[in-house]
């Protein structure tokens, strides 16, 4: 019997530290999931997006997701559909943006397309 209750009480200690372990690991998941939140929100909340908007624009702007990035609804939806329509020739079009966004110098690109919201090229 005595074996039994030393091995039932090794058991439970064993439990409680998986759950000690399993509350550590959770609150250390949290802790990384908000840094990467805060990080993501600042890269997307920043006054400049030229980089961001940029790169998308690059590698899955036939997504349109870069004219999200930079506040142009409309164009974003266009640029889904001219996508699909023209099956996927129309990807062209974001991938010479992305290129153009990158060239601009940080100053004129935020004049143009954040401050003066000009939608195309």
């Amino acid at each position: 019997m005595s074996d039994e209750k030393n091995l039932g009480d090794d058991l439970n200690d064993m439990l409680g530290d998986a759950k000690d372990g399993a509350k550590k690991a959770a609150g250390e998941a949290k802790q990384s999931a908000s840094e990467f939140s805060k990080g993501a929100s600042e890269v997307l909340d920043a006054e400049n997006k030229k980089l961001v908007a940029g790169v998308v624009a690059i590698l899955i702007g036939s997504l349109g997701i870069h004219k999200f990035i930079l506040g142009y609804t409309k164009e974003g939806i266009i640029q889904i559909v001219a996508t699909f329509v023209t099956c996927g020739i129309a990807g062209i079009i974001p991938f010479i943006e992305g290129i153009i966004y990158l060239t601009k110098s940080d100053e004129e690109f935020y004049n143009t397309y954040q401050v003066g919201k000009k939608g195309w090229f």
